[in-house]
């Protein structure tokens, strides 16, 4: 695999990170402070392609015509990981806009579902979810006991999802669900924004990632045409473990970003903070903690884009789990260490909320919860090397 991303790819990235700081940056705090979503931010990522990476062009993308080799997939972990340097709030938005939100209508809705969705998706006009887990069905995602009953030509759902990202703007329009529609059956089922009996809970009041937008859903008595489905019936659950391998990577996308703001931050406050005459950043103590954090950001950054190398060559789906797996696990640890070393070359700075370093410390926690933890991520890699681990 090559370790330099091609020229197109650096130009690309020049475009997403002057979006970013231009955009992004100048407002982020008070977005943070207010727990405000951006709704503008999604049409204007939606203009600048961003929604449209790894779409066809025929539902308005960039990719030409599913091709692979093309380095799409890297694209987006590009515009994830500026995204995620600036705000991982942001970061996020497009990494499950893609993702969660995109990828499962486009990898198995059918011509009618894609030509109904995508468009407006792929152009920032509206933003799609996807609920799999539960209360009680995070990483035991089969154990979901939200269910889909088909009756006279329409599903009726019941039940309820918990944090489910991008699921209750003002621009989100579909949200696919898995549901049990047989005693050891999961589907996944579509259902559009504003359906009778869908109940988008009050938003949460988390950690960190307060730009995001995240809702608990409740489903009474939902009804939705048969044709919502997606994809085959039974099929829902492994669809969405497909789904995964890709969120991971971008996951460590986001992470790798985090993980440079930290880096580059630090680094720009050592030289400039002087203690007992002389910068901080000739202190050993810092300048090592400095250079190993540089060594682990190197290694995120090879993990990540060997990982979305990968995915865009085609190769095996198991060859491609393995290395999201690796990938988010070390991307996403390296990330919280990273937070760790930044609020300690800031000292007392590094607690203030004036200082971007304390949002990416409250940021960063949830990269080893999100689309899978890392005991998940070291379970599947464990299995990957032949190990006859059990949960």
């Amino acid at each position: 695999m090559p370790f330099e991303l091609s020229d197109e790819h650096e130009a690309f990235r020049r475009v997403v990170r002057d979006f970013a700081e231009r955009e992004v940056a100048p407002h982020v705090a008070a977005w943070d402070r207010e727990h405000h979503f951006p709704t503008h931010l999604v049409k204007a990522m939606g203009d600048l392609g961003l929604f449209g990476l790894v779409v066809d062009e025929e539902y308005g993308g960039s990719k030409a015509g599913g091709s692979k080799g093309d380095g799409a997939f890297t694209s987006l972990c590009v515009a994830i990981e500026e995204l995620g340097r600036v705000d991982q709030s942001v970061g996020i938005t497009l990494s499950a806009g893609v993702g969660l939100g995109i990828n499962p209508i486009l990898t198995f809705g059918n011509d009618d579902q894609r030509d109904q969705w995508l468009p407006d998706l792929v152009a920032g006009r509206s933003i799609a979810a996807f609920g799999l887990t539960e209360s009680g069905a995070g990483s035991d995602a089969g154990a979901s006991k939200t269910r889909a009953e088909l009756v006279g030509g329409e599903w009726i759902v019941n039940g309820s999802k918990a944090f489910i990202t991008n699921s209750g703007t003002d621009v989100t329009s579909v949200i696919t669900v898995t549901a049990r529609t047989g005693a050891n059956e999961i589907s996944a089922i579509m259902i559009p924004a504003g359906t009778p009996g869908l109940t988008v809970d009050p938003p949460y009041e988390k950690l960190g990632w307060r730009i995001s937008d995240t809702h608990g859903l409740t489903f009474d008595d939902l009804h939705v045409p048969e044709s919502n489905l997606l994809g085959t019936r039974g099929s829902g659950l492994r669809q969405f473990l497909a789904i995964l391998d890709d969120g991971r990577i971008a996951i460590s996308a986001l992470a790798l970003g985090l993980a440079r703001a930290c880096l580059e931050q630090s680094l720009a406050y050592a030289n400039q903070r002087s203690t007992f005459g002389s910068p901080i950043g000739s202190r050993q103590a810092i300048a090592f903690q400095l250079s190993d954090l540089a060594v682990s950001v190197e290694a995120a950054r090879l993990l990540t884009y060997q990982a979305a190398g990968l995915k865009d060559a085609g190769r095996p789906a198991k060859e491609v789990s393995q290395a999201a797996a690796m990938a988010k696990l070390y991307s996403s640890e390296a990330a919280i260490a990273a937070t760790r070393v930044a609020t300690q070359v800031f000292g007392g700075n590094g607690f203030m909320e004036e200082y971007p370093v304390a949002r990416f410390y409250r940021d960063a926690k949830i990269l080893e919860l999100g689309e899978g933890t890392s005991e998940i991520q070291r379970l599947v890699i464990a299995r990957g090397l032949g190990l006859p681990v059990t949960t």
